[in-house]
This record gives C-alpha cells, structure tokens and sequence, in this order.
C-alpha cells in the first residue's frame, strides 16, 4: 500500500508546488472557521452567534471553491471563475458589514467587539487574497484591495459619523489585505515559474535530440546528395550510349556500380561515426547539461584506454542515462561512475529522482541500450534503489588488446 510519504514523492516538482500553493490557501478558510467564527459563540448570544458563524463558514466554503477553481485557472484546466469571484467579493463585503455592524448595534463588551472585529477583519483579509488567485492584472489587484478598504471606511462612517473610526478601519483594512494580496500574487507568479521551467526543461531535451537528428541528416545529405547525382547522370548517359549500340555504355555502368559501393561504405562511415561515441566526451556533456540544469553531477573514474567499441556502447548508456534525468525525474544529485573490475568496465549512473519517474525503464531506450550492449556481450541494469534513487548499471567486457592498454 502506498502512504502518505510515497503520494508526496511521486509528484514532479511543479505539482508539489501547485499541492502546496492549494492546500496554504485552503488552510486560510479553515483558520477562519476555527480561528474567528468558534469563538463568536462564546462570547454572543446564541442567536447573533449562530448567524455570525453561519455567515463565516459560507463565507469560507465559497473562499476555498475558489482557491480551487483559481488555481486550475491559473494552470490552463478551466475559465477563470469570474462569477464564483463576483460571488465572493458579495458575500466579503456582507460578512465585513454584519461584523461591523455588530461593534456599532450589538451587544456591548470587550470580547462582543474583539470577535465581531476578527470576522470584519478575516472576510476582508482572506476574502480579498483570495479573490487575487484569479485576476490577471496587478492594478486591478490593487484597486480591489484599495476599493475594500474604501468601503469598509465608508461604512464605518455612515453608522458611526467618526473620522477617526473611518480612517483607522480604512487603513486596516488596506493593509490587510494589501498584504494576503501580495502573498497570493506571489504564490501565482510562483506557480507559473516553476511549471514554465519544467517545460523549459523537457523542450531543451527536444531539442538536443531534434539538433542531433539533423546534424546526422545533413551529414547524410552530404555524403549522398553528390554521389547519387553523379549516378543519375552516368546512368542517363549509359542508356543513351546503349540505344545506339555503343560499348562504352557497359564502361558508365561499371563506374555507377563503382559509386554505388562508395556510397555504400560511406554512408557505413557517418553511422559508424554516429554509433563509436566518445566516452569521455560524453561524460564531460553529461556534466555540463545537468549542472546547468541545476542538478548537482559528479562524475568519477576515467575512460582513457579503453577500447573504442566499449567507448561507444558505454557512451551512449551516458547520453540515454542523462537524457532520461533531465526528461523524466525530479533529481537534485546525479552520479556517475566508471571502473574496470574483473576485465570488466562498469559504469553506474545513480540519481535520487526515482520518485514519479519513469526512466524509460520499460521504453524504447532502455531496450535499445541493451541491444548496444548485447553486441559487445555487456549487460544493463536498471531500477529503483529504495524510494527515492533510480540506478543504472552497464558493464562490458574488456577485449585482450583493451584489458592490457588499461593495465599499461
């Protein structure tokens, strides 16, 4: 069964920030429940409670369907909830006003006011914050703050004709929720970075693949354009040669089938120069592509001496390895080590992105790598060490020749 600590690691880290971000602002509406609208009963009559802590508890079930539909809004899933947010900002200024009213009209007492000012102060507070999730424009941000603060002065003035209750309420509520504003602008912008990195992450990967395929199409271009050219035209001068008979024809297709073979093998020449990668090439872009990533690699062992064709297989075990760390996982450390033990060459790459990755363990590139291994009698191994660190290890064999240059 999967616990609670296992459902947290599976997320990427975007998700773990939206999960965060929801549950913060949820907490608000239950903080309001717990915090303003319990003790209104304590200190109010049954009736004038009951209604105050009916009001508040509408007031934070209507706040936390809006934190919810806001932030889909705010990832791309649904509208922006524009009446839900017109609904909230109604049912703010009635619980603001009942509060209010209630220090003006009600029952006379310390406590009686403290707890009418705490829902005056909650519903503006986290009602404005809230609201904020879903706009698009700073200023109206802003202005909606600054109109929230303007009404509660307004009011406060018509039900008590005092200037300097006016302005004290006004600036309270200002500031208020000027500042649960600001935390939810913050917390969207924050959002946003963070999904914009991650997709800027998986693009670069693309890319870097999408840049390496053509760089080999050009490269067979190249190779195949001139040649296939010269064979179009000695070919046509073969068959005009042939309709009138001439012994020279046999001569052009002798030369075609010439340049056919020399295609042939140069075109063996570009894949093979595709496939024979260099290992400590690849280790050192390996290091460079995650540590500017910002995930921390170490790279230990040398693959100085070895023979080419353990290079290469090796090589390309380093670029799906570091390709599939910058795809798939959530890692913040990344090592990669390579040694000869028992005329053997291992090399392990280690990440502690394991959680809700997938590695390409049961894709294409794993079972490719392993047919690149298998043509020089390597194995692969791939899997989860624990909860949190994905393991890849690749030995091959070394050949005599190989063996004794490492030895040297």
């Amino acid at each position: 069964m999967r616990g609670p600590g296992t459902w947290w690691r599976g997320k990427s880290t975007p998700a773990k920030v939206e999960t965060y971000t929801r549950w913060s602002f949820h907490f608000f509406a239950v903080m309001e429940v717990v915090s303003v609208a319990l003790p209104v009963i304590g200190e109010m009559s049954s009736k004038l409670g009951g209604w105050l802590l009916l009001m508040v508890s509408a007031h934070a079930a209507v706040s936390a369907l809006v934190v919810s539909r806001a932030l889909d809004w705010v990832c791309g899933r649904r509208e922006q909830p524009v009446r839900l947010m017109w609904a909230l900002g109604a049912v703010t200024a009635a619980v603001a006003a009942t509060g209010l009213a209630v220090v003006e009209y009600g029952p006379k007492g310390d406590g009686v006011d403290s707890a009418a000012g705490s829902v005056f102060g909650a519903a503006v507070f986290f009602g404005v914050g809230i609201i904020a999730l879903g706009m698009h424009s700073r200023r109206r941000v802003c202005a909606l703050a600054a109109g929230f603060a303007a009404g509660a002065g307004l009011f406060v003035f018509l039900i008590s004709r005092s200037v300097f209750a006016t302005l004290v309420i006004a600036l309270i509520a200002l500031l208020g929720s000027g500042f649960f504003a600001f935390v939810a602008v913050f917390s969207v912008w924050l959002l946003k970075a963070v999904y914009e990195l991650d997709e800027a992450r998986e693009t670069r990967a693309r890319l870097a693949v999408a840049e390496e395929r053509l760089r080999f199409g050009r490269d067979l271009h190249d190779v195949m354009g001139r040649n296939l050219s010269v064979i179009a035209l000695k070919s046509e001068l073969a068959v005009q040669l042939a309709r009138r008979g001439r012994p020279e024809a046999v001569e052009q297709m002798i030369e075609v089938q010439r340049i056919a073979g020399e295609s042939q093998r140069e075109v063996r020449d570009v894949v093979r120069g595709y496939r024979e990668a260099d290992l400590e090439v690849e280790l050192a872009g390996a290091q460079g592509v995650l540590t500017a990533a910002g995930i921390e690699c170490r790279v230990t062992g040398r693959a100085a001496g070895l023979p080419v064709e353990v290079q290469s297989a090796l090589a390309w075990v380093v670029r799906e390895a570091a390709t599939n760390v910058l795809r798939h996982g959530n890692a913040g450390r990344c090592s990669v080590g390579v040694r000869v033990s028992e005329g053997r060459v291992v090399l392990t790459v280690e990440n502690d992105g394991a959680a809700g990755a997938s590695h390409g363990g049961g894709g294409s590139g794993i079972a490719g790598l392993r047919e690149r291994l298998a043509a020089v009698d390597g194995t692969l191994d791939a899997g989860r060490i624990g909860e949190a660190v994905f393991r890849l290890v690749a030995e091959v064999p070394l050949t005599g020749a190989g063996l004794r240059e490492v030895s040297a």
